[in-house]
């Protein structure tokens, strides 16, 4: 079920997370903007007052681009790159009123998708050298879940299924409406063939049915480490292990040394603190 090849956002994708953005703050017209003459002209910078890890450049770029296609953007740093407090991230020029007008709504993507980012990259260095590989989830900003699935691989973690798509989560509701763990599985492979097939289990023994079932990949709900220990010698490498529930920074690392595959960890996108930028205007 091995799946790291990480989200990558199409044109198309950011666009409409822009056009959506700015008919949220622009309405029909910025009538502060209007107040400076149209010929004015300004130039400027953006700053972060906080050290992170960048993302979100090809919003920003969409955004200014949306708003007036004279406005030139001059990129410092790249998505995925260390940024530290004070450091430059952009130069821009053009209409006044266009840098006004674009300015919250770039800078609010920028913003979240770096706070995303830093925290997937704070949690990554907690793990190293145990070989276990941190997954996001769906928790995520509606709308802009792909954005924020791009921002967790440049963090340094990876992602987990994109929806209710591309992959199957089987639950425990799930297990109960089709009568079991085996007759679950059963009917996923009938119904959608080289889907991907992972299976949530509370207990060792519903570990042991997921894996005579044949699924590729078990999540272990909330299971304590003495029993994520005694579920990866059950395991015998059979079926790809996930650890989920209970982790913060505090149990991240014991979790790991366990021996598990993976662990997935939904406040790598619902808990993230946006990265505090500052425009700065000439």
């Amino acid at each position: 079920m091995t799946r790291l090849s990480n989200v990558r956002p199409t044109a198309e994708q950011i666009l409409s997370n822009v056009v959506t953005a700015l008919a949220e703050d622009v309405g029909d017209g910025d009538i502060t903007a209007q107040l400076i003459p149209a010929h004015h002209r300004a130039s400027g910078r953006v700053i972060t007052r906080e050290a992170g890890v960048l993302c979100g450049t090809a919003w920003v770029d969409a955004v200014f681009a949306k708003v007036d296609r004279d406005i030139d953007i001059s990129w410092q740093r790249r998505d995925g790159e260390t940024v530290a407090a004070n450091d430059t991230l952009f130069s821009f020029s053009g209409p006044a009123r266009g840098l006004l007008t674009a300015e919250r709504t770039a800078l609010n993507f920028l913003q979240l998708l770096s706070g995303t980012a830093t925290i997937c990259q704070r949690y990554a260095a907690l793990v190293a050298g145990t070989g276990v590989k941190l997954l996001d989830t769906r928790k995520t900003i509606p709308g802009l879940r792909v954005a924020q699935k791009y921002a967790v691989s440049c963090g340094g973690c990876y992602n987990h299924r994109v929806g209710l798509f591309d992959a199957y989560l089987i639950k425990e509701n799930h297990i109960n409406a089709c009568g079991g763990i085996s007759a679950a599985v059963s009917a996923a492979r009938s119904n959608a063939p080289g889907k991907p097939v992972e299976v949530e289990v509370e207990n060792l023994d519903e570990l042991e049915q997921a894996l005579l079932a044949g699924v590729e990949r078990v999540m272990l709900d909330n299971f304590s480490l003495q029993d994520l220990g005694a579920a990866v010698a059950a395991n015998g490498g059979r079926a790809e292990l996930e650890a989920s529930g209970n982790v913060t920074e505090l149990t991240l690392r014991p979790i790991a040394e366990t021996g598990v595959d993976y662990i997935s960890i939904g406040a790598l996108t619902k808990d993230c603190k946006a990265l505090d930028l500052s425009m700065r205007l000439v």
